[in-house]
């Protein structure tokens, strides 16, 4: 019976989490300029659904 266990060498433990934490940043980074074009566009997001709407059905009856 062969034991790999420990194998894996510190340098390449060290990059995978860092790896990780970089990507949690940019999720973190990612969310909150969501978040901010959400509270930007808060009062006008109803405006916005129906522009929308109504690009795809002039879309589909071939007026733009």
């Amino acid at each position: 019976m062969s034991d790999i266990r420990g194998e894996l060498e510190v340098e390449t433990l060290l990059k995978l989490v860092l790896g990780l934490i970089a990507v949690l940043l940019v999720l973190e980074v990612l969310e909150a300029v969501i978040s901010g074009l959400a509270w930007l566009l808060g009062p006008f997001f109803v405006i916005v659904q129906l522009a929308i709407a109504v690009l795809i059905v002039l879309w589909l009856l071939d007026r733009i």
